[in-house]
């Protein structure tokens, strides 16, 4: 009997509905009872348009280094920190720079044949296999111990309606994109299973409210803890969410053309509410798996919110010389940084349900992008930054490896969590075997 088996039981020997499920589904008392107490969990957060290489990379090897201005919000996280120069993505084939980049990202494959048209290189289709977040939500949905509700969610932030190889991370095998979610309304409505959006938002707490009291009555005190932190959390959340959908706008809310969504300048808040919602979502046990991507591959988002008025991707193709631009490219990656640190800070202040640290210490983030640098579009030098304690590896060091494929990164990935595939993607990419150096 799987452990959601035995969830559903409980929760029908108490007279309750499956409504209650999402509340229970972390309870220790409720576990498989093979379940390992660590749970691993992984985040990938994608940013796009490469980096400013002289203020995001650490002169120094080992660890004893300095961060650069564009990672320095990792300060706070340094010694839980590992930074990957010379990671490359050696993938070639049809398809742009950017659609390489993004499409190839996850995947470690190449792009198949199709007629989306990037620049002036071959056109291109969907990537021919699947991506690495995928490849470790079916290994962790195999075993009872650690399978979930969802197995994985793909969080979005301003992702174009569109859906094309520039605009989709991960995917579900070849061929087949997966779309996030960047409506926190519709993601919030995904893990609770009531319609949620701006015009009508009633509490799913108080709707359970009575059968939330007896499922507390019949768990331990530990678990009822455990139920009162994850309902906070949801009641937080709902409040905010609240909050954002009765602000007054002054003004009739215009008619927009299908395919814009919701607004640039509303990028903080929605990374916000994500960041969040992805907490909350690791709490419940909803998932062990996660993507967050800020808005898409030539990502044009404009950062007003830091007095940047030109596009991001505008931004990312002027020359090294041209010293306005790097400035602001830099603090455009300083403030994806300060996303990271968001993230980790709320994963840290997280005590794991039924003990073994805070969220941080069973979760890895990596965070990363489809180029090196935005105005040669190299693929080589991919920033990859990996913040936690989620798979085991030797953190607080910067690391300078010798242009080293980026498939030997998604297999670290793998073995990290004991998926112990000889090869991942292109085979041909894979010979030496998982990262040196990380363990």
């Amino acid at each position: 009997m799987n452990s959601m088996n035995t969830r559903r039981e409980f929760l029908r020997g108490l007279g309750l509905s499956a409504a209650v499920l999402p509340f229970a589904a972390n309870l220790p008392c409720l576990a498989s009872p093979t379940q390992n107490s660590r749970k691993q969990r992984l985040i990938v957060m994608f940013s796009p348009d490469g980096v400013v290489p002289n203020t995001f990379w650490p002169d120094e090897e080992g660890d004893n280094f300095k961060l650069k201005p564009s990672l320095t919000p990792l300060e706070p996280f340094k010694n839980r920190s590992l930074i990957l120069h010379g990671v490359c993505d050696r993938v070639h084939g049809d398809g742009d720079a950017h659609m390489r980049g993004i499409g190839c990202l996850l995947t470690g494959i190449e792009l198949f044949p199709g007629n989306v048209q990037g620049g002036g290189d071959t056109p291109a289709g969907w990537s021919s296999g699947l991506s690495i977040d995928q490849e470790i939500k079916n290994y962790f949905q195999k075993d009872p111990a650690s399978k979930t509700r969802f197995g994985s969610l793909e969080f979005g932030i301003m992702v174009p309606e569109r859906a094309d190889t520039w605009t989709r991370l991960s995917y579900a095998g070849p061929n087949k994109p997966i779309a996030p979610i960047d409506d926190p309304y519709q993601m919030f409505q995904k893990l609770y299973g009531r319609a949620k959006d701006q015009d009508s938002l009633k509490s799913v707490l108080d709707d359970l409210k009575q059968d939330l009291d007896k499922l507390r009555a019949g768990v331990s005190v530990a678990d009822r803890q455990i139920l009162d932190e994850h309902t906070t959390l949801v009641r937080e959340m709902e409040t905010e969410l609240k909050s954002s959908s009765s602000k007054d706008m002054g003004h009739a809310v215009p008619v927009v053309e299908p395919g814009v969504r919701r607004d640039n300048d509303n990028i903080p808040a929605l990374s916000k509410q994500q960041i969040d919602l992805i907490v909350n979502s690791f709490t419940a046990d909803f998932a062990r798996v996660a993507t967050l991507q800020f808005t898409n591959s030539v990502g044009e988002a404009r950062m007003r919110w830091l007095g940047i008025n030109e596009g991001q991707h505008d931004l990312s193709h002027k020359p090294d010389n041209d010293a306005d631009a790097q400035d602001k490219l830099t603090r455009i990656n300083k403030w994806y940084c300060e996303q990271l640190a968001y993230l980790a800070k709320r994963l840290a202040e997280t005590p794991e349900p039924g003990g073994g640290g805070s969220l941080l210490d069973n979760t890895l983030i990596v965070w990363t992008n489809e180029l090196g640098q935005g105005n040669t579009h190299t693929l080589d030098n991919i920033p990859f930054v990996l913040v936690g304690n989620g798979l085991g590896f030797k953190m607080g060091r910067s690391i300078k490896y010798n242009r080293v494929p980026h498939n030997r990164l998604l297999l670290s990935l793998a073995h990290g969590v004991g998926h112990r595939i000889p090869k991942f993607g292109n085979p041909d990419l894979c010979g030496d075997g998982p990262l040196s150096n990380l363990t």
